[in-house]
């Protein structure tokens, strides 16, 4: 009996038949997932209730472990069986001649209009991220993220108040050839003309054992610093939101040490005359999200060929990274206090130096004694 099952035989059976069950970690699941699975990670399975009366099928990033796995489930009674390829296959089998480019413009002009376009003018004004004469690389690592930024970029020209460019720059730092398709579809399918241009990063970082993710984000970096000054551009656009930004504040605090925020916008201090822009800064990510599901739109949490094996990108395949336990610690705080996130990001905003022991400002330390005594 063949123990895998491809994504259009899935699509033929009943819903009430099989239970579909993703194995991948609660993140790489948030990020997206096939509709109406569940989310069993891998370490969870063998412990967990399963239907007797049901085909299961299981599901993980591309389709390699969960065989085993189905093989194991079998010899316990279950009727189990593989998704072939995976949530990738799926996702590329899903996306195959798609045309939604008008549906996502609308729901941008319309439904999301307050909770996304406005907060997204907002940032542009309030921090005069966007000027008359700008070139502006809209850089795209192929997630929600910076998709969405590459739709409102579009907007915002057709609003044409005043002359600036952008270019849609997608580095390739070494993705294995179904990523880059599946990114290369999503552009597609939304109508963004996409530049890609190819690294080896990949190559250059896999046999880092210390901080690979955080070498690799620092060199991808310089690449599009790199790539847009040759293009002729004088900023990059990164897809932080909101969320990143207080999360980045708590992590300094509790983990760093020190008070420090993710700036809007930052001058580079090895490429002279750029700029980092982060036109998403005042955008949630629940609504970043609620329009990737109201738009029907898939992602890869991460295109990174390390996480082949379905793992995340943390050390021993776990998910509970520093960023995921502070955004765990603000979700159990917004139940005692829905103003919590808020407070967070103004915290930054209304700093009382009277109040702040020491603080740095240029490379240079001040101290409270250094002014103490001239009160």
């Amino acid at each position: 009996m063949d123990i895998e099952i491809t994504s259009a035989e899935l699509r033929t059976l009943p819903e009430s038949e099989y239970a579909l069950i993703d194995i991948r970690s609660r993140t790489a699941f948030d990020y997206g997932h096939i509709g109406g699975s569940v989310n069993i990670p891998e370490n969870e399975l063998e412990n967990a209730e399963l239907p007797q009366d049901k085909r299961i099928v299981l599901c993980c990033r591309s389709g390699r472990i969960t065989p085993d796995i189905a093989e194991a489930l079998r010899g316990r009674g279950f009727d189990a069986y593989s998704l072939s390829g995976g949530y990738v296959e799926w996702l590329r089998d899903t996306m195959e001649n798609r045309d939604i480019t008008g549906q996502v413009e609308l729901s941008l002009r319309k439904k999301f209009k307050k909770s996304i376009w406005c907060r997204f003018t907002k940032a542009i004004n309030e921090y005069q991220l966007v000027q008359p004469g700008d070139k502006i690389a809209v850089c795209i690592s192929g997630g929600k993220d910076s998709m969405l930024m590459a739709k409102l970029f579009q907007e915002l020209k057709r609003h044409d108040k005043f002359p600036f460019e952008v270019v849609f720059l997608v580095m390739d730092p070494g993705y294995s050839p179904e990523n880059r398709r599946i990114i290369e579809k999503n552009a597609e399918s939304m109508s963004i003309p996409i530049e890609i241009f190819d690294s080896t990063i990949f190559d250059s970082v896999f046999n880092i054992e210390k901080n690979p993710c955080y070498i690799c984000a620092r060199m991808r970096r310089g690449y599009l610093y790199s790539k847009a000054k040759e293009l002729g551009c004088n900023k990059i656009a990164l897809g932080h939101h909101f969320d990143d930004v207080i999360e980045t504040i708590l992590m300094g605090m509790l983990y760093g040490g020190q008070v420090q925020t993710m700036m809007p916008k930052l001058h580079s201090t090895n490429f002279e005359g750029m700029e980092l822009i982060r036109p998403l800064y005042l955008v949630r990510e629940a609504d970043i999200k609620h329009w990737r599901d109201y738009n029907g739109l898939y992602f890869i949490q991460c295109a990174c060929k390390f996480t082949e094996n379905c793992s995340s990108c943390s050390e021993n395949g776990q998910s509970e990274s520093k960023r995921l336990e502070v955004k765990n610690l603000i979700a159990e705080l917004k139940k005692v206090n829905p103003q919590v996130e808020k407070n967070i990001f103004r915290s930054v905003e209304n700093v009382n130096l009277s109040t702040i022991i020491a603080y740095k400002q240029q490379g240079e330390v001040h101290h409270f004694l250094d002014s103490y005594e001239k009160i």
